[in-house]
Formats: C-alpha cells, sequence, structure tokens
C-alpha cells in the first residue's frame, strides 16, 4: 500500500492568537454568534419576515448570495466526479464490492435513525401535546412513488427544470430554473459508463473531464473560504424571520426530533467509529467544518464540496471512492430528513387526528425510510419525504401544514445530521476495505480542510493509492 504524502511545509510560526483567529471552526462558530447577535438586534428594531429592514435584507442577501454561489457549482461538480470516479474504475478492484458496501451501510445507518425516531415518537407522544392554535394546511410539495421514479427519467442532459408563475401584478409572469440533483446523478452515471464501454476512444474525454474537475474544485475552495460571511448572513436571517417563539406550540415536536437527531449524531455514530477501531474525536475533528456549514446551510447539496474534502483531507477515505460514495450520499443518504424526521411526524400527525398506527404501518414507516430516501433527492427534502410516508400510511396530508412553521429550525439539525453520515459511511466502508489512509485519519487538524496547497494537483489533496494496490478480497 503506498500513499502520496502531503508536501512538506515551513513550521508554522503562527503565535496562538493568530492562530485561533485563522482557524475555520472558530470563524464559523465567530459568525454564528454575530449572526445570532444581529438577528436579536434586527429583531428588537422591529423586522420580521413580513416587516423586512435595511438590517434584514441585507442579512438575507448575504446568506442567500453564499447558498446561490454554493448551488451553481454543484451540477457540473457532481457530473465531473462521478463520471471522473466511475472512470477510475477501470484501476481499482473491487469496485462493485465498495459501492455494494456503500449501499448496505446506508441502509443500515438509516434502520437504525428511523428505529430511534419511531421509538422517540412513541414515546414522548408529541402529537397529544401539541399547544393551542394549530391549523392544519396544504403542503406545498408531495412525494409519491411514482412521482420518484418519473424523477429518475432525465428530462434534458443536465436534470434543468424551469417553473413559471403568475407575479403579484396582473399579466406579469417569473420563472424559476432549477435542477433535479437525482437526474444529474443518472446522466453524470450514464455517460461515465459509456466513456468506461468506449476504450481508449474515450481517453480525451476522461482526461478532460478529471481536469475540468479539478477546476471546479479549486473555484469551490475559494467559494467555501468565505464560509463565514455566509453563516454570519444565514444564522441572522434565521433568527429574524423565525424566531424560537415559534416553537411554543410545537416544542414537543422538536424536541423529539433533535433528541432524536443528538442520539444518531453523538451516540449512534460513535458506537459504528469505534466498532471500526477509529478515533472518536479524530472522527468529529474531522468531518465537524462540514457539519457546522450543513446546519448554517441548511443544505446537504450546497455543503457537499466540503464534506467531500474533509472526508479525503481529514478523514483519508482515497479521492477516487470519496468522489463517488460523497455525492450519492449527498442525495440519499439523509438520517435526519429521511429517517428520524418522517417517523417521528408520522406519529405527530397520527396522535394528532386520533388515529392509531398498526405494526403493519410502523413497519411501512421503516420500510419507506430506509428505501425512499432517493426521493428527497433535488426536490423540497424532508417535506416530500414526509409526504410520501403519510401517503403511503394512508395519513392526512394536511398534517404537514401543522409543521411547516418550524420546518427551517428543524432543518438545520436535520442536515447537520445528514452531512455527519454522508461522511462516516464511506470511512467505514474504506477501513472494513482496508483502503482507508489510518495515518491520514489520525493525523493532527491543522489548517483548513480545503487550503489550496501550493504546488501540482497531489499536494492538493492527500490520495492513497491502495484502492489501485490492494489484494483481492478473497486472498485474505
Amino acid at each position: 500500500m503506498s500513499t502520496t504524502a502531503r508536501a512538506q511545509k515551513a513550521p508554522d510560526t503562527r503565535g496562538p492568537v493568530r492562530k485561533l483567529l485563522t482557524s475555520f471552526g472558530f470563524q464559523i462558530l465567530a459568525a454564528l454568534i454575530l449572526g445570532i447577535a444581529a438577528g436579536l438586534i434586527g429583531r428588537q428594531m422591529g423586522a420580521t419576515a413580513t416587516n423586512p429592514t435595511p438590517l434584514s435584507a441585507t442579512l438575507d442577501t448575504i446568506g442567500s448570495s453564499y447558498v446561490t454561489l454554493l448551488r451553481a457549482a454543484v451540477v457540473p461538480l457532481i457530473f465531473t466526479a462521478i463520471v471522473a470516479s466511475i472512470s477510475n474504475l477501470r484501476r481499482v478492484q473491487n469496485a462493485a464490492r465498495l459501492a455494494g458496501q456503500t449501499i448496505l451501510w446506508f441502509a443500515i445507518t438509516a434502520f437504525i435513525a428511523v428505529t430511534i425516531g419511531i421509538g422517540l415518537g412513541l414515546l414522548i407522544q408529541p402529537g397529544n401535546r401539541a399547544g393551542e392554535g394549530l391549523e392544519p394546511g396544504d403542503p406545498y410539495a408531495v412525494g409519491t412513488w411514482w412521482n420518484f421514479l418519473l424523477g429518475l427519467i432525465p428530462q434534458n442532459f443536465l436534470g434543468l427544470t424551469v417553473s413559471t408563475s403568475a407575479g403579484a401584478t396582473e399579466g406579469a409572469f417569473s420563472s424559476n430554473v432549477g435542477f433535479n440533483i437525482l437526474q444529474v446523478i443518472v446522466v453524470a452515471a450514464v455517460v461515465g459508463i459509456a466513456a468506461l464501454k468506449a476504450g481508449k476512444k474515450a481517453e480525451p474525454f476522461l482526461i478532460f473531464t478529471e481536469s475540468l474537475l479539478k477546476v471546479i474544485q479549486r473555484v469551490l475552495w475559494w467559494i467555501i473560504r468565505i464560509a463565514p460571511l455566509g453563516t454570519f448572513g444565514l444564522i441572522g436571517s434565521a433568527v429574524i424571520k423565525y424566531g424560537w417563539e415559534k416553537l411554543a406550540s410545537l416544542g414537543w415536536f422538536a424536541g423529539a426530533v433533535y433528541i432524536g437527531l443528538a442520539i444518531v449524531l453523538f451516540v449512534v455514530y460513535p458506537i459504528l467509529v469505534r466498532a471500526h477501531g477509529l478515533s472518536i474525536k479524530q472522527y468529529f475533528s474531522g468531518v465537524w467544518p462540514a457539519v457546522q456549514m450543513g446546519f448554517v446551510s441548511r443544505s446537504s447539496i450546497g455543503t457537499l464540496p466540503l464534506t467531500e474534502r474533509v472526508t479525503e483531507r481529514n478523514l483519508g477515505v482515497p479521492r477516487s471512492y470519496a468522489s463517488f460514495a460523497v455525492p450519492l450520499g449527498a442525495t440519499t443518504k439523509m438520517d435526519g430528513c429521511a429517517a428520524i424526521y418522517p417517523a417521528i411526524a408520522a406519529i405527530f400527525v397520527a396522535q394528532f387526528f386520533g388515529l392509531e398506527l398498526s405494526f403493519v404501518q410502523y413497519l411501512l414507516i421503516v420500510i419507506v425510510s430506509v428505501v425512499g430516501s432517493a426521493a428527497t433527492a433535488g426536490t423540497t427534502g424532508a417535506v416530500v419525504m414526509l409526504t410520501l410516508t403519510l401517503s403511503t400510511l394512508g395519513l392526512p396530508l394536511e398534517g404537514v401544514g401543522l409543521l411547516l412553521a418550524i420546518d427551517p429550525i428543524l432543518d438545520m439539525g436535520r442536515t447537520a445530521v445528514n452531512v455527519a453520515g454522508q461522511a462516516l459511511v464511506p470511512t467505514i466502508v474504506a477501513k472494513r476495505e482496508g483502503i482507508l489512509n489510518e495515518e491520514l485519519y489520525n493525523a493532527p487538524r491543522e489548517g483548513l480542510p480545503f487550503a489550496d496547497d501550493s504546488g501540482d494537483d497531489d499536494e492538493d489533496a492527500p490520495e492513497t493509492d491502495a484502492l489501485n494496490d490492494k489484494e483481492p478480497v478473497g486472498a485474505r
């Protein structure tokens, strides 16, 4: 097993204060605190979601602009990363086994998470403790198995969608361009497989794709460097728009969701890490920058570049495997949005409307969470997953409207857990397959996880060659 080492750097002569100020984690934490303070000041000045002020508008613009920057690079990143990773499979032994192990562990952790969600829903009884004044409403998005299957079929090469709606002014229309990330993955996978089958004639295309991927990654690292600024705007705007008073009528439900998220993040994941002989401290210190970003951005897709970076650079997962597993996880590995939340929310809706769930219906919650999490890809995430669960169980979809008021507050925690799981599974699979760079995993965390090192590409992110040098599994 050979390992490409980091480039030798001059000794770090920075003082402790300067090291702290330049620490990415400290900058994010400081931005969170300053954002909360700015949001509270804005609320004191009378700013609300329906009554914006110059301060609230500025915070909202900063936050939304940063997320827009991240998402603008998502489609080319995922397309080039998946094509490049599939092309690398021709040099990797046991590629099918790696893919199978990844999907299996996605399902195992989702099963654990949804079981915890069901247990908390039955224990805390959030639907029976709901506050007064809740009014059922119509969900703004509905997920069904049929829509999910149709969503796999690409509408165009890039999976782009355009929606047009009537504006407030008579005769005025506005159009929004979006993308279905699941369709992007399907297109990229087909192109990558076709390039493999084309053989030598596709080599120029694969070389171009890998070069384009390097360029996109470099641009993304520049965007991520200004994450503290985006964090400041996002959290400040969230405090102004939503506040914490909305938790009053749904406090037990929100508490049950966050308890479930905490159990998965701080109990289940550490147990899995330790069970595979890895350091819990190193896992959290390695993944924490991405968890922080997921919490404030509320977007697994927007956090994808940083998640992939910490998985490779901090946790020691080979790039050729991480570039496949992490983008796949960002669309289908959602223990927060697709397991804990829909389980507790479905039980909440049943209790609120006075309906009894049977054993078969609880079993259906498990099956939907384990199998159907891909239905959240490229859509409205947890809301689609919840409507998919409710429609499968035959529960009233109007119940979704009860929970929309505090959905943004819950979405912060859900996304943080999603991101942590998206880095965890590739790490433990790499460990089980003997391809994890444990020296890099156990190395001290210094500097930014996406720092632009001077020199050539090999210095840009450490990479293990264990995928290529590893003996067949059956030879062990």
